[in-house]
């Protein structure tokens, strides 16, 4: 398996991507660049909408154009470049606390996670937004991140980047609740004193996209290394980058066989960037499992 660089201008943190597939556009985000973009895989084109404040994710519409969760809440826009319409305001403090990973569920319903910036309490929170509001599905974290249901929408995957764990809960579909609980992974913390280009550390569980299979393909950020899970939570294999933080995949391309993953630089010791040039960009490879389709957001 080879690894494309597929965009030339790298993002300082690149997020939430999604195929497209009536545009056969993929589209993302660069959180601290308050950007919103996307890319015409024909052309090579990249389109570029800047935000008012850090888009968290995205996702697109069933009548067209996307959900945006920006720092102070959940916004539709019916067209690329257009107004953005206050769905939901934030439940929380801007202050200390943005939207982060997210994506719509099979029925259609936007799901959030947040991230507590100061990153010294479980306060971060993953929200659903349902008819009366933003509802609060599971909380207990500080980097909400690795939202992902199973093929057969019966589990629900979520993320607590900086405690090294995936959590899993079965997922009642069409009451939207969650039940039986369990811990999917739980990986390696960082070794103490650990530095950028050590030996020892595999990363910790970022953004992540299911296959087919119902296989669990998760980013790990510092770990140069995208890891793909089988639905009984063992590793099946371990995809070496050209980038130290990659942040989510997701599957493209007509048989959703082209896997796309986001990439960070921002806040990277120099060496590392000199190293890995590529940090920052979506990277891409071909896989032989395809993978799941977006959901669209239900207005």
């Amino acid at each position: 398996m080879t690894w494309h660089t597929v965009t030339t201008e790298p993002n300082a943190l690149g997020e939430s991507p999604f195929w497209h597939p009536q545009e056969k556009r993929l589209y993302w985000v660069d959180v601290p660049g308050k950007l919103l973009q996307r890319l015409d895989v024909a052309s090579g084109a990249v389109e570029r909408w800047a935000m008012p404040s850090e888009p968290g994710c995205i996702a697109p519409a069933a009548s067209g154009g996307l959900v945006v969760a920006l720092r102070d809440g959940i916004y539709r826009a019916k067209v690329w470049g257009g107004d953005l319409q206050l769905l939901a305001a934030a439940p929380y403090d801007p202050a200390t606390t943005r939207f982060n990973d997210g994506k719509c569920d099979p029925l259609g319903r936007f799901w959030a996670s947040t991230i507590y910036e100061p990153r010294d309490a479980r306060k971060a929170q993953l929200y659903c937004l349902e008819a009366g509001g933003l509802v609060s599905k599971a909380g207990n974290a500080i980097t909400g991140n690795g939202l992902a249901w199973s093929p057969d929408a019966k589990t629900l995957y979520w993320s607590d980047t900086p405690h090294h764990i995936v959590h899993a809960w079965d997922w009642d579909a069409q009451a939207n609740l969650l039940s039986e609980y369990r811990e999917f992974l739980s990986m390696a913390p960082k070794p103490a004193g650990w530095q950028p280009g050590m030996p020892g550390y595999g990363g910790r569980p970022d953004g992540a996209a299911v296959d087919v299979q119902g296989n669990y393909y998760s980013a790990q950020f510092e770990g140069q290394r995208l890891c793909k899970f089988s639905p009984d939570g063992d590793l099946l294999k371990a995809y070496a980058l050209p980038v130290r933080c990659p942040t989510m995949p997701c599957f493209g391309g007509d048989d959703l066989q082209t896997l796309y993953l986001t990439s960070g630089r921002h806040g990277r010791p120099a060496a590392e960037l000199e190293a890995l040039p590529a940090s920052g960009c979506v990277l891409s490879m071909r896989v032989d499992v395809p993978g799941l389709p977006v959901n669209f957001f239900k207005d």
